[in-house]
């Protein structure tokens, strides 16, 4: 299975932006659908948006809709969250995810589909 390490998470000011970075381990990082998800404490972990092995598919939860763009660099390994506008609700362990296979076009959505998982970094927004 792929290896995940996140990056960028950090403590910002309500408006402001953070950009998460995902590095995976392994040479076939383009076949892997990918995914951003965020544990709140006391919450579930929730989707935060997907992207397709070919990178032609997104998909975003309501919340983040127009202010968060996912995005992979397949010659490097990596897939990137970028966050814009963040709110205090924004805040939570953010964790990337990994699944390999699907269509060009697939997207997950639940965290059931993935099983490699990064160890999570932690985003903190003040108001």
């Amino acid at each position: 299975q792929v290896q995940l390490v996140e990056s960028g998470g950090g403590l910002v000011q309500a408006g402001g932006s953070l950009r998460l970075s995902c590095a995976a381990s392994g040479r076939t990082f383009s076949s892997y659908a990918m995914g951003w998800f965020r544990q709140a404490p006391g919450k579930e972990r929730d989707i935060v948006a997907a992207i397709s092995w070919s990178g032609s598919s997104t998909d975003y939860a309501e919340s983040v809709k127009g202010r968060f763009t996912i995005s992979r660099d397949n010659a490097k390994n990596t897939v990137y969250l970028q966050m814009n506008s963040l709110k205090p609700e924004d805040t939570a362990v953010y964790y990337c995810a990994a699944r390999k296979g699907g269509s060009s076009l697939s997207t997950y959505l639940t965290p059931y589909e993935y099983p490699s998982w990064g160890q999570g970094t932690q985003v903190t927004v003040s108001s």
